[in-house]
């Protein structure tokens, strides 16, 4: 039977605004972001209060979005892909000329609506990864929270991308930057290194923007 889509939905809306991308390869464009609540992962450091949002119809969104004059939006969360009609909040903004990126876990599939999917495969949660994960993404960014030199060897092999980033952990107002490095250094002096990995850091925290 087939589903029938409801003309104006409602999405669970963490925040709407319009800043700056501050990580990873799209550093420094210009976007709105979407920011959705919910997720099928709880990390300990996750920096983002999934769990507060408001019910938000389509008609209301599209009308926030005429308010912004940047043309790329990022949708991201908590988890966008567990979100109950998503696919229909995707062909308006694309209907309406938005560029679409994806910031994802990587453990489901990105909509074909995307443009650009930005994987963030999250180490803690390995067994996860080794039953589903994302086969193709833009670029992979993982957070170093802890050793997770097996974990990047691993999404190398299970995800292709461009670009593969590793990204200091913060806890208690502190990043491990310098570990960050030394295993970015590991993975990029092995001699069958299939990738080479760069640093991602939230630049946007150090400038003071959302």
């Amino acid at each position: 039977m087939t589903e029938i889509r409801p003309e104006n939905p409602a999405y669970r809306i963490v925040e709407i605004f319009e800043s700056l991308q501050g990580e990873g390869y799209n550093t420094g464009m210009s976007a709105v972001f979407i920011r959705l609540g919910k997720c099928n992962l709880a990390c300990a450091w996750c920096d983002t209060d999934y769990l507060t949002f408001t019910m938000m119809s389509l008609a209301d969104i599209l009308g926030r979005l005429k308010s912004y004059t940047a043309r790329n939006i990022i949708i991201t969360g908590g988890e966008p892909t567990i979100q109950s009609y998503l696919e229909v909040l995707l062909d308006a903004l694309k209907s309406a000329g938005y560029r679409l990126y994806l910031e994802t876990n990587g453990l489901n599939p990105a909509p074909p609506q995307i443009d650009y999917v930005a994987a963030s495969p999250k180490a803690c949660y390995a067994a996860k990864y080794e039953q589903q994960c994302i086969k193709q993404a833009d670029e992979v960014r993982i957070v170093a929270d802890g050793n997770v030199l097996a974990f990047c060897t691993a999404m190398e092999q299970k995800i292709r991308a461009e670009h593969y980033y590793l990204s200091p952990c913060e806890q208690n107002g502190e990043m491990n930057i310098y570990d960050t490095i030394r295993q970015i250094g590991l993975l990029n002096s092995r001699p069958d290194a299939a990738v080479h990995w760069q640093l991602s850091v939230q630049t946007h925290k150090w400038v003071g923007i959302e």
